[in-house]
Formats: C-alpha cells, structure tokens, sequence
C-alpha cells in the first residue's frame, strides 16, 4: 500500500502557513470540531463566492476568520450587510466574538483550489474534462510566457543601467516584474501537476444529483 502524505505538510513554514492558528489547551477536541464545523458551513454558505482558503485564528474570546475569495463583493454585500448577516449566523456554531476579513485571490486561474472547483463545475455540466485540464494548463502556459518576458526585460535593464543609460527606479521596477511573474509561474506549475494527476485532488461537493456522461453521481460525490 503506497504511504499518502499531504503535500500541504512539506510547504509548511516555507511557502505556506496553517489555516488554523491558536492553541487549544485542554480545548483543543472542541475548538477543532468547531473549525471544522465553521469551515463546512462557510464553503457551502458562499459556494458562488469562488472561496480559496479559509484562515481561523483564535484568542480568549475572538475569533478572526479570514476568507480567500476571488468575490469579495458577493461576500461583503452592499454596506457590509452581507458580513454582518454572515456574523450572526456564525455566532450559532460558536459562542466567541466573530470577526471576518477578506482577502482578494487577483488570479484566478493560479489559484489551485478555485481551479479544482472551476473543473468539477464543468465536468457536472457535461463539459468535456479533457477540455477543461487543457485550458488550465494553456493558462500555466501563458505564465510562462509572462515570466520569460519579464527576465528579458529585467536582463535588458539591468544591462542599461550598468551603462547608466536607465535609472535605478527603472531597474527596481522591472526586477519586481520578473520575481512577481517568478512565484505566478510556481503557482501555475502546481496548479498543472494537480489537474494532472487527480481532477479530485481538491474536494469538492456536487450540490445535487445527476449524470455525467453514462455515469450517475449523488449528491456530494465529487
């Protein structure tokens, strides 16, 4: 039998944090129970809300969610009516102080997760899944292609400057270009290995019953 690790645990203190952050002391049973609870809650509560990750941090008497969506405006609502509401409806699972933030996912298609569901979603709409893993793979290309520009370009001005034909700001400017398109590239890279091996890699809940292809599938299958 082949030994599966996460490999969320080899990214950890490097590239990546823990989506729970707190100590739970003789509560830690209850308080991981609740988390759960709060993050099953969210994802089907703001399932159109294209949700990433969702962070839980806790002190004595608050606790700070921090959701990742590439909709911010569907979550916060008009005036902030919609968070407000969101509260209320969490203060039912705990009894501590809820705070929301939320933080805006720019790039969709270098996002793992919200890809995962984007091809679950197609797949349950009968769309081919072949089409879908190419199309995020064309977006992993076209990543490429951005970092090759911007290391050409970075190159290029790193060459004029040394002749003091541009300036330093020119320079800076094009080196956070490329070390941006850079961490685009390995976001994009893990994205493509993810789609590749596994269309489930991600979990994913189908909302209701139906077919794809000759195949049925029940409600929470994928």
């Amino acid at each position: 039998m082949g030994q599966k690790v996460n490999p969320i645990s080899n990214r950890l203190g490097i590239i990546r944090g823990w989506d729970s952050n707190w100590y739970g002391g003789k509560n830690y049973g209850d308080e991981l129970v609740e988390d759960s609870k709060i993050r099953k809650y969210l994802n089907v509560r703001l399932a159109k809300a294209s949700v990433s990750r969702i962070v839980i941090e806790r002190t004595l008497k608050l606790v700070t969610i921090t959701v990742c969506t590439a909709k911010p405006g569907l979550i916060i609502g008009k005036g902030g009516q919609e968070v407000d509401k969101l509260k209320e409806e969490l203060k039912k699972i705990t009894d501590k102080d809820i705070q929301i933030n939320i933080f805006e996912v720019k790039k969709l298609e270098l996002d793992a997760n919200i890809v995962a569901n984007n091809i679950a979603r197609q797949v349950e709409g009968k769309i081919a899944y072949r089409r879908a893993i190419k199309t995020a793979i064309a977006n992993v290309e076209a990543a490429r292609a951005a970092l090759g520009t911007a290391e050409l370009t970075y190159k290029s001005n790193k060459e004029l400057y040394a002749q003091k034909v541009v300036s330093e700001f020119s320079l800076k400017t094009a080196e956070n270009s490329y070390l941006t398109a850079k961490a685009q590239l390995s976001q994009a890279e893990a994205q493509e290995i993810s789609a590749r091996n596994n269309l489930s890699y991600t979990e994913v809940k189908s909302p209701s019953d139906g077919v794809v292809g000759a195949l049925p599938y029940r409600a929470g299958a994928l």
